[in-house]
């Protein structure tokens, strides 16, 4: 692979561990990456010491909040922080860098930035954050949820970057969709991937158990967002016409959705702590239909780790990650907020969950950092070459 030249260094600036410690690390292995400014007490692995800024105060305030306040006010607080952290990674800027970041992080870097000549990309791992908003804001008016989808400062911090931003690297469809409805133009518009190691994530029987009544499975979190009130109700209205069928569901519970969960005590469910990746494939593997109703999800890494191990997935089109379903093949696709509609899915799946995977080694191979670092090598050639 021939190195691009660029312009200038590339820095990489989130105050947490993101995805966009991959980007580090590819541009590291360039030798673009100028730093990469975290707000944390140590560094990645894959980019030296000279490239590593470090505010690690930013982290031990939002420990510290987390372990004080509830949630939200902790996430508000967290957000809050961001003009900090954004005010101490401008200061090292030079012109002529470019920078990556997301969502409110780093606003007056990115008019820095503009300002003397770089370019300025923002990590989507959500859809546009207008619409982020809008569509949880609905959801927590139709269930009387009092607080809002996140902090509003961070809404309204994450709008204004928007406007100083020439580029969205876009992880799914369903995000550069989004982007494109509220104006922005194709060329702005970097598909990306956001690399998974599924080597554990494999199916375990070459044929699915005689023995094993229907069983439905969920790993994701429970909330709103994720379209946990129309999942329940699919639920008990499949366990009402089939008795027997099996619950899997993980006990990481939001509050938003908690006084709904309340209401379907009937339901049989074997819940699960959070689990490690051998123990996570392993159950995965003891189920037949994965089940992610999410009403806004930018990928959804549950559903590609369901995929890997053959099982039959049911989500929606605002799940990136229904860019891997063939709907009437490996799963089905279904509007956000339609019971109905799962209902009828997993009676469809549940035709097909005797049949063998198909090959699955392709989005293996498509999740894999290697066509990451392929992928950014095109997008950076095109965009940087001399």
């Amino acid at each position: 692979m021939n190195t691009p030249k660029r312009k200038a260094g590339i820095v990489v600036a989130t105050p947490a561990r993101t995805v966009c410690d991959d980007y580090a690390r590819y541009f590291e292995s360039t030798g673009d990456l100028r730093f990469i400014a975290l707000g944390t007490r140590r560094g990645i692995d894959g980019v030296s010491k000279k490239n590593t800024r470090l505010k690690p105060s930013i982290g031990l305030f939002t420990y510290i909040a987390a372990k004080l306040v509830d949630p939200f006010k902790s996430e508000s607080f967290r957000f809050g922080l961001l003009p900090w952290f954004d005010r101490w990674v401008c200061k090292q800027l030079q012109p002529g860098d470019h920078i990556i970041s997301s969502y409110g992080y780093t606003n007056e870097c990115f008019k820095f930035v503009q300002k003397h000549g770089g370019k300025t990309f923002v990590d989507a791992g959500n859809s546009h954050i207008e619409n982020y908003w809008e569509i949880i804001s609905e959801e927590h008016k139709i269930w009387n949820c009092p607080t809002p989808p996140f902090a509003y400062h961070w809404y309204e911090r994450s709008k204004a970057m928007l406007e100083s931003t020439d580029y969205i690297l876009s992880p799914s469809n369903y995000v550069t969709q989004s982007f494109l409805s509220k104006g922005f133009k194709q060329n702005q518009i970097l598909p990306i991937v956001y690399p998974l190691n599924l080597e554990l994530f494999n199916p375990k029987y070459n044929a699915r158990p005689k023995d094993r009544p229907l069983t439905l499975i969920n790993t994701a979190s429970l909330s709103l967002r994720k379209g946990t009130p129309y999942l329940l109700e699919a639920l008990r209205v499949i366990s009402k016409q089939n008795p027997e069928v099996r619950i899997l569901l993980t006990n990481n519970v939001q509050d938003d959705i908690k006084p709904i969960l309340s209401k379907y005590s009937d339901l049989k469910i074997e819940w699960a702590p959070g689990l490690s990746h051998d123990k996570l494939a392993e159950r995965l593997n003891s189920a037949d239909i994965f089940i992610l109703p999410s009403l806004e999800d930018g990928l959804g890494r549950t559903v590609c780790e369901a995929i890997a191990c053959g099982l039959q997935i049911i989500t929606t089109s605002n799940t990136g990650a229904c860019d891997f379903i063939e709907p009437g093949v490996n799963g089905e696709i279904v509007p956000i907020r339609n019971t109905d509609a799962i209902v009828e899915a997993v009676y469809k799946c549940a035709n097909r969950m005797h049949e063998p995977p198909g090959n699955l080694q392709k989005m293996k191979e498509l999740l894999s950092y290697s066509n990451l670092n392929n992928i950014l090598h095109n997008h950076f050639d095109n965009l940087f070459k001399e």
